[in-house]
């Protein structure tokens, strides 16, 4: 007789939906779905559309709903802020009355994006106030989950990186791509702070969470504050190139045709609630950069 819990997972096509797949599939039965299918382990399935994200959901009766999926470019988000609402915010209300309707928790990923900057650090408690449509409509999702949700578990992630050369679509991605094209000077900005998140560590955070049952909003990010700057440094001192590759200062008014949106100045969260609860396993970010390229991009560059 099977006894291992349900979840279903909604848009699980991304970096972190690889992570969770990874780390969640041993003790779990899984059901993920996205709109990309990209994996053999996913089926299709549009969150925004409710009627079958209800069906989809109530068919296969999950012990828990994860909701992971967003529009996480800022600059789509402002030139596409319907889509951005119906995608960040409306699916997350969505995947909130199906949770409630089956008595299930339900788990959201917030971003440390909500704040607006003005202060260096965030623990859990200071509160939010988002720049951009990328921002507002994730911190919508948010309070509705928090608001209307019975049980819910909401984390806010910082800069991810995770998935590899094929998913990550982040900084560290960008980075590695510019490497491997032969770029021997990174113009990196300097006036950007922040707390990386490595994918896999957050997925085993939710599952410590999950498994003891400490439902709320947690910050959920590695430790370590840093800078844009310092994590290019530390990723090609990693790579052993810091002796063929210059890293270059500039300030984000070098970047402001292709990054348009706004965007705070200090995105470093600090995970106080884990640690006050015994549940932080996040580790450093340095020691999570290591592990991620030589787990993610052996044979890469």
């Amino acid at each position: 007789m099977n006894t291992k819990k349900r979840i279903y997972i909604a848009g699980c096509g991304g970096m972190l939906g690889e992570a969770f797949h990874k780390v969640f599939g041993a003790g779990y039965d899984l059901k993920c779905t996205d709109k990309d299918v990209n994996a053999a382990w996913l089926t299709f399935l549009d969150f925004r559309d409710f009627g079958a994200y209800r069906a989809d959901v109530l068919a296969f009766k999950p012990d828990y709903l994860f909701h992971l999926g967003a529009h996480t470019s800022l600059e789509y988000c402002e030139e596409n802020y319907e889509d951005a609402y119906a995608t960040n915010t409306l699916s997350v209300e969505n995947a909130t009355h199906i949770a409630n309707e089956l008595g299930i928790p339900l788990l959201y990923i917030s971003t440390a994006g909500i704040f607006d900057g003005a202060k260096e650090t965030y623990d859990d408690w200071d509160l939010p106030n988002p720049l951009g449509h990328y921002a507002r409509s994730k911190y919508m999702g948010e309070r509705f989950v928090a608001e209307n949700c019975r049980q819910h578990l909401v984390c806010r992630a910082g800069w991810m990186m995770g998935g590899g050369p094929s998913k990550d679509k982040k900084f560290i991605q960008k980075l590695m791509s510019q490497i491997k094209s032969g770029k021997k000077e990174l113009f990196i900005v300097d006036d950007k702070l922040g707390t990386p998140t490595y994918t896999v560590d957050f997925a085993r955070n939710v599952q410590l969470l999950i498994d003891s049952r400490h439902w709320g909003i947690y910050n959920m990010v590695c430790a370590g504050a840093t800078g844009r700057f310092e994590v290019a440094a530390q990723l090609v001192e990693l790579l052993g190139k810091n002796h063929e590759i210059k890293i270059t200062p500039v300030s984000s008014d070098y970047f402001a045709k292709e990054y348009f949106a706004a965007r705070p100045a200090s995105e470093r969260l600090v995970s106080t609630k884990l640690k006050l609860r015994n549940l932080y396993v996040m580790r450093d970010w340095k020691v999570c950069l290591d592990e991620y390229l030589r787990d993610y991009y052996q044979g890469y560059l």
